[in-house]
């Protein structure tokens, strides 16, 4: 019998990353799940179990412990690819708490790579964000832009994540591929899974799902008084899934030595920008719901607008966004109203 090709998935109880493990067990991978469930729900688990009818293996554990990344490795010596989604991710946050950010998200990164030195894991898909690239100075904004001032500590996280990839790629065997995903939104098709963030939603389309089913009561617009066409901010808003199938393909690539350097780039955008406001209607229209929103003050840390140049993903990566922005916010509402009605 053929061994499966095993991968780590750290932050794997997440948005992005519960649907990426659906995604991997599609494709036949065995996966394993590292997390904290600092932001996630162990429910999650059951919904990856009720989609895919597999049984996957959890460890729970936080990354910044290097004693544990040590234990989950000799546990499991055998990884041939490590995805590592395991990060704080609300740009609002880390405005407020930088050190929480710098800590969490660049001692994990540096335990990780440690470890997979040591045990010649030498496969890593990094999960970046189109953050690296600030506020840019035009648009779409290719992987070749200049890496601006990060406007949140969040976004220097990733950047300087990068930079540390970078650095230890030229001085290892590791083969990286970092993939910059601009707005991830919506949900899986069946309902079982989707952004679940605990309290306050920090990102606009969970806050508006809640507002709809009556569980907030108005939604802020961050200003809209920007060089936009209707004032609010623009960005590339692209659905999870689409983002999670992107995940596999640079895995495998990895694993079959398809790739051209040992360390890639990639955005994961539509190459479309909608606004703050555009969304709001769009999804008024996909639910027959009117949401309540006021226009507020500009929020710290905020970059004005931002989408992909897709090109080199489309072609060298061999992946395109398959979702409309009306899939990706009717997903997300089905989302809503199944948990809601599990309460």
């Amino acid at each position: 019998m053929v061994r499966k090709q095993k991968i780590l998935v750290t932050g794997g109880t997440g948005y992005i990353g519960s649907h990426t493990v659906v995604e991997l067990l599609a494709a036949g991978f065995e996966v394993i799940i590292a997390d904290s469930f600092f932001n996630s729900n162990k429910e999650v688990l059951a919904g990856i179990k009720e989609i895919t009818k597999v049984e996957t293996e959890f460890i729970e554990m936080d990354f910044c412990n290097e004693k544990s990344v040590d234990q989950l490795f000799e546990k499991h010596p055998d990884f041939d690819a490590v995805i590592h989604f395991a990060a704080f991710k609300a740009v609002g946050e880390s405005v407020a708490n930088p050190l929480l950010y710098y800590k969490n998200n660049l001692f994990s990164l540096v335990n990780l790579l440690k470890k997979c030195i040591i045990s010649k894991v030498d496969n890593i898909i990094f999960s970046s964000s189109c953050t690296v690239y600030g506020n840019p100075d035009s648009l779409p904004v290719s992987e070749n832009a200049a890496i601006k001032l990060a406007e949140s500590p969040y976004g220097n996280t990733k950047q300087i994540g990068e930079e540390i990839l970078r650095d230890t790629v030229k001085s290892s065997d590791l083969k990286v591929i970092a993939l910059r995903y601009f707005n991830p939104i919506g949900a899986h098709d069946t309902a079982a899974i989707g952004e679940l963030p605990l309290g306050i939603p920090n990102n606009l389309v969970p806050f508006i799902t809640q507002t709809a089913i009556g569980l907030r009561e108005k939604i802020t617009v961050f200003g809209d008084d920007y060089s936009t066409p209707d004032g609010s901010c623009v960005r590339d808003y692209i659905h999870v899934v689409d983002i999670a199938k992107a995940h596999v393909i640079a895995c495998q690539r990895l694993l079959d030595q398809k790739n051209k350097a040992n360390y890639e780039v990639f955005n994961l955008g539509t190459g479309n920008g909608n606004s703050v406001l555009e969304v709001i209607k769009t999804f008024e229209k996909v639910s027959g719901k009117l949401l309540n929103y006021m226009i507020g003050n500009r929020r710290a840390g905020d970059v004005e607008q931002v989408y992909a140049d897709t090109k080199f993903a489309n072609e060298e990566l061999g992946w395109k966004a398959e979702r409309n922005l009306e899939n990706m916010l009717s997903t997300a509402w089905e989302w809503e109203e199944s948990i809601s009605l599990k309460k």
